[in-house]
This record gives structure tokens, sequence and C-alpha cells, in this order.
């Protein structure tokens, strides 16, 4: 059998196609050219399968549907992940901590909560995200885009996971049951809350930095911040800044009550 011939050479990377179209689509990842673009955001890519896929995110269509679970999906590779946690494959395992990944692509982004990285930078305020995707969906905050409307009411939400919750209230449905007390709760995420905080009392994040593990991210944050110096939380009234946000409110009202004292 003779090798396909592949008459396309890439001038920059040497890389080598036999086919016209797919050069084409490759020299779009040296130019950046993103010609396909959404007409409901200001995204674009450079291959349409891309954008697509990408519409669905608006239009909220999943035709990938799970045999196991009422689940489905926008993508493929999402479905074929989302089938290893019925297979019970978690092959990609933390070094730092217990927890296991069904994708790598997981484990590094949960990596960064432990290395504390966070290389996406807000151009307007300057916050830090760990991964591209929550910027983006920061960045709305600052635009007060709200794409996706409730059919059912007046609200609107920066999110499409954010208005499939907000939908469950209309219908009424409780779909997540806890196994030891049989609560019930609207999202997936108060449901393992009430369980770490009830039953379990798991330590997942731990610091990288002296060990200490926590039942909550956001308290495993704080904490990093006693090894990192970063007090996130600045006074505007005085010079003074905080690790915590309570802290800076319970400051604030010292201001308040020499205030008063004063008659200003």
């Amino acid at each position: 059998m003779h090798a396909r011939e592949k008459p396309h050479k890439c001038s920059i990377c040497s890389k080598e196609f036999a086919g016209s179209y797919h050069f084409r689509i490759h020299q779009r990842t040296h130019t950046g050219e993103k010609p396909h673009r959404c007409s409901l955001c200001p995204k674009a890519f450079a291959r349409p399968s891309v954008l697509h896929v990408h519409q669905r995110t608006h239009t909220g269509e999943k035709p990938y549907k799970c045999s196991l679970c009422p689940k489905a999906f926008a993508q493929l590779a999402h479905i074929n992940d989302h089938s290893r946690i019925h297979m019970g494959l978690k092959l990609h395992k933390c070094c730092l901590c217990p927890k296991a990944f069904t994708h790598s692509s997981y484990l590094k982004r949960h990596q960064r909560t432990h290395a504390g990285k966070k290389p996406h930078k807000c151009s307007l305020c300057r916050k830090e995200f760990a991964r591209s995707s929550d910027l983006h969906i920061h960045h709305k905050i600052h635009t007060g885009e709200k794409p996706y409307t409730c059919s059912l009411c007046p609200k609107a939400f920066i999110q499409s996971t954010h208005l499939r919750r907000h939908q469950i209230i209309h219908k009424g449905e409780k779909p997540c049951t806890c196994s030891v007390c049989h609560k019930v709760f609207f999202r997936s995420t108060y449901l393992q809350t009430h369980h770490r905080r009830l039953h379990s009392g798991e330590k997942t994040y731990m610091c990288s930095v002296c060990n200490k593990a926590y039942i909550y991210i956001s308290e495993l944050k704080v904490h990093q911040r006693t090894h990192t110096g970063e007090k996130p939380h600045k006074c505007p009234l005085c010079p003074k800044a905080f690790v915590q946000s309570s802290h800076l409110s319970r400051h604030k009202r010292k201001h308040l009550i020499v205030s008063q004292i004063h008659g200003l």
C-alpha cells in the first residue's frame, strides 16, 4: 500500500497535508484568522464546525444523550468524558490531594487550585482567573451582557447553566437527593456542599505549602494568602488592606463609629 501523498506543506512549521482544505484551516493557527463569526455574541472561530458547536451554547441544543442517565451534551467529546463516570474510570489522579479525574484537562485545571496559578487576567479590573472560560464569563459583568433569557419570566443570565438552574424553580423540581438523609436540593453543588458539611467532613482542598486541608476551596484560597501576603480587600477610606472581605467590613465599621462620634 502506498503512503498517501501530502503535497501541501506549511512554510512556517513544515506540517504536511493531503488536502487543500485542511491546509488552509491549519494556516489560520499561524495567522490567527477567524472568519466564522457567531451572530449572537462577539466570538469568532477558524473552522465552521467549531462555530456550529459553539452556537449550541446559545440554543441549548444537546444532541449527544447518555444512555445510562438523563444527561445530554453539546459535544461528542463531552459525552465520552461523561461515560467514564458511569464506568468509574478516573485515571488522572492529583499528587497533592485524593482527587481523581476522568480527563487530563480536568486534572490540570484542578492543579491550578494548589499552585495558585491564574494566568488569565481581566483587562478592566485586573482580576485573575485559572481558566480562560471563567475570564470570558467574568467579562460579561463589565459589559452587562446577559444573553440567556428565561421564557417564563423577565430574568436573564450570564451563563446558560444559570438559566437551566433557574428554570428548575419554575418546574418545582428538586432532582438532587442526599443518599444519607434524603434531603433534596435544586442544584448538585448544594447537595455536594451539604454532604461535605454534615456527613463526610471530607477535606479535599489541600495547601501545597503547609499541607493544611479544607472542606471548601474558598477557605483554601483565603488561607493561601497567609503564604503569599496578598490582601485584595482594600479600604477606600485609609491605606489598610485585608485578607478577607469580612475583615474589611469589620474595619469599615470603625470608620463609621468615628465619623458618628465626631458628627461628620
